[in-house]
């Protein structure tokens, strides 16, 4: 297994209140950044680049 290194936005600054993201060839890997020894998310790079693109739009559910 190799080694993950995670990131996180520089949009959170010194915040600890957001995700982390490790990227890897075959698949991005997510977690917490307030418990990282927690399980993580993992999904495809194309999943990734599909969720980002949605994010970026700036739309939020209504409810």
């Amino acid at each position: 297994m190799h080694t993950l290194h995670w990131q996180k936005s520089t949009y959170s600054g010194d915040s600890s209140n957001c995700v982390e993201m490790a990227p890897t060839a075959t698949a991005i890997h997510i977690r917490d950044s307030k418990n990282t020894t927690r399980p993580h998310v993992t999904v495809t790079p194309s999943a990734w680049a599909e969720f980002l693109s949605y994010a970026a739009l700036g739309t939020r559910p209504r409810g």
